[in-house]
């Protein structure tokens, strides 16, 4: 069992890293309170506790740039002192910058940081590891202080408009990986000092934004879900999804079609091949469909009441039969291109049907032609 415990655990990496090392087995998370740096004894007694310290406490943003400077320095200072008072010497992981090769205050504080642990671990025989990290990004960080990506997330889902100030190009690394990285180096996987952690993605600001735009339009602002090319993308579309205000957002209405055959209604409509999900309600006695597609795949799965699918190939005579009781076990039936295909209630209840359908076609080439089973 290996204690670790974390300094800055309520910030945005910490409380990801916090949550995550709960998941992992032979691990004992030693709370930290943001308050044990204004209590000596408060933070000689966590140091005590721990085998793995991950010192991630720090200032990102502040009007006067050696405020920052200072503090950040201060935290590292305070932190060696009561290890030192303790005589004890946990594995320390630090939370530095690739900005240490920049001319700010910001990144010379990480430097600086990085040299005073390096220095203690020398003196005590301690062991140290400097993390250099890319921007971080994910959800819950807070807007305008941790991230562009949590700031630009922000905005898009209240209503205002980001601005590129440098179209710059930025290395990003997601906070489930970092934790994941942070994770390997206590396990001991990775004995590097100091370890330059890897990046997920490289992007120019605007790229970024262009992506953001895209689940604002589409997700946000009409209840498609986007397309997701990779997973760095799927990370940022996870990552705006959490800045939506969903107690105001939410429940979102929607478009009910109602006849003498029922109702049907579409759930979710994904763009690029993700198609489309709907659902609906056959009366008894009632049959949907008759029609055939030329490009279009679809799947009818009955969750509720008894039903039979009926499939007929185009040019052909052979009727396909499927009978589905729902009650006893739902089932579905795909319906293949040049098949024409109806769905009959033939219980005495309504039937629930969901209908997934691949919309991956151009729609000006004609898809959908009536045709009777």
């Amino acid at each position: 069992m290996i204690s670790v415990g974390i300094t800055g655990q309520p910030g945005f990496v910490g409380s990801h890293l916090y949550n995550y090392l709960g998941l992992q087995k032979d691990i004992e998370r030693i709370p930290c309170d943001d308050a044990f740096f204004q209590d000596e004894a408060a933070l000689r007694h966590f140091v005590r506790q721990c085998d793995v310290i991950v010192h991630l406490a720090a200032m990102n943003r502040h009007p006067d740039m050696q405020v920052i400077y200072d503090t950040n320095v201060r935290l590292v200072r305070q932190l060696i002192a009561a290890m030192e008072s303790e005589n004890v010497t946990p594995h320390v992981l630090f939370s530095s910058s690739t900005q240490e090769d920049k001319d700010n205050l910001y990144g010379a504080s990480k430097r600086e940081g990085r040299r005073l642990l390096d220095e203690w671990a020398e003196r005590s025989g301690g062991k140290f590891t400097g993390l250099v990290i890319p921007n971080v990004f994910g959800p819950f960080g807070r807007p305008n202080y941790n991230s562009m990506v949590a700031t630009f997330c922000h905005k898009l889902t209240h209503e205002e408009i980001p601005e590129v100030l440098v179209d710059s190009s930025v290395k990003l690394i997601y906070v489930g990986d970092l934790c994941r990285e942070i994770f390997t180096v206590i396990a001991g996987t990775i004995t590097d000092n100091p370890y330059y952690v890897p990046h997920n993605a490289e992007k120019k600001v605007t790229e970024i934004i262009a992506l953001l735009m895209k689940y604002k339009e589409q997700y946000y602002d009409m209840g498609i879900v986007p397309y997701i090319a990779d997973s760095f993308e799927q990370s940022l579309f996870n990552t705006f999804v959490c800045y939506i205000d969903h107690q105001k957002y939410y429940p979102r209405q929607l478009k009910l079609n109602t006849d003498v055959r029922g109702s049907f209604v579409e759930t979710i409509k994904l763009d690029h091949t993700g198609g489309q999900v709907s659902f609906s309600t056959t009366h008894p006695g009632i049959t949907r469909g008759n029609h055939y597609h030329t490009r279009k795949f679809e799947r009818f799965a009955v969750i509720k009441g008894k039903a039979r699918l009926q499939l007929r190939r185009i040019g052909g005579n052979e009727v396909l039969n499927f009978d589905i009781d729902a009650d006893v076990c739902p089932g579905y039936v795909d319906m293949p291109v040049w098949y024409t295909h109806n769905i009959t209630n033939t219980g005495n209840d309504t039937v629930y049907t969901i209908f997934w359908i691949n919309e991956f076609y151009n729609p000006e080439d004609g898809d959908t032609y009536f045709e009777n089973v």
